[in-house]
């Protein structure tokens, strides 16, 4: 299975060279930024954090080599998987260096109170460059959205239409937090939860797809399957868009975040069958 799921990864990945270097290349900025806080700890003065390179670093190269595996599968006519690409490529070469860089000298790359004006333009700009995603990601998912029966993948294209769905609200929960110039809204409420958990779609409906797709199951089975799971998932997350909306914490014991635990136990049992069924798939063939 495992064999199998490198030789898929490969061939999908040859086609967007770019972009999965791009994803790599996040994976070395997070490793540079454990090495520093190791020796030297997070906070450099007045502003920087060492632990928001890391995490921002890592989060972008995932998200970069997801969008390298779904892409082909997006139809895109070659000049219009061009523009994309290029908006994609251009807004994470601007953000890996303008989170790393003003960091790791001391000031907020987003909302600095302490910086210059040139400080202050490169913050307005990565504003600017985070809409670019978001735009990216708007025209994929109408794409995926559009794309007509028949579908050589079918169940693989269902959870990647509910995945860039996710995406799209996680997109929203980034423009809140800039509008409010910080994650933080209310008593506890904070929406980078929301932004984490959406942008993740991209790992946890496609993978369930991708096994179900493997699995012997009937095709009628494998769909309904992923539909619940998928919308238990959506489910979870506009339980959080609530919670968090009300200024109130995710990880409190209360009714939302239980609900939204439910619904994502849920997602998980079907993540579990599908991994299940592919595996037994593998075993008999």
């Amino acid at each position: 299975m495992f064999n199998e799921l490198m030789t898929s990864a490969v061939s999908i990945f040859k086609l967007e060279k770019a972009l999965v270097i791009l994803g790599l290349l996040g994976f070395v900025i997070a490793g540079c930024a454990a090495v520093f806080m190791f020796f030297q700890g997070t906070v450099v003065l007045p502003e920087g954090n060492i632990q928001n390179v890391f995490s921002f670093a890592a989060a972008l190269g995932i998200f970069l080599l997801s969008v390298a595996a779904i892409l082909p599968f997006a139809d895109f006519t070659p000049r219009m998987r061009k523009v994309v690409r290029r908006i994609f490529i251009a807004a994470a070469s601007y953000s890996y260096v303008i989170e790393t860089l003003q960091n790791f000298r001391g000031f907020n790359p987003r909302f600095s109170k302490v910086g210059g004006p040139l400080d202050t333009l490169a913050g307005a700009l990565f504003g600017i460059v985070s809409l670019s995603f978001v735009i990216a990601g708007i025209l994929l998912a109408v794409q995926f959205l559009k794309m007509k029966a028949p579908l050589s993948r079918r169940v693989l294209i269902i959870g990647i239409r509910y995945a860039l769905v996710s995406v799209f609200i996680a997109n929203l929960a980034g423009l809140i937090m800039m509008r409010l110039q910080g994650r933080f809204t209310g008593a506890g409420g904070n929406y980078i939860v929301l932004h984490g958990i959406g942008f993740h779609s991209l790992q946890t409906l496609l993978l369930p797809a991708w096994l179900l797709e493997r699995s012997k199951l009937r095709q009628d089975r494998q769909r309904l399957l992923l539909h619940t799971g998928s919308i238990a998932w959506l489910i979870a997350i506009l339980l959080i868009v609530v919670q968090t909306r009300l200024g109130r914490s995710m990880f409190e014991v209360s009714l939302f975040p239980i609900l939204a635990g439910l619904c994502l136990l849920v997602w998980l049992f079907i993540a579990s069958s599908a991994l299940v069924s592919a595996c037994k798939a593998r075993y008999r063939s």
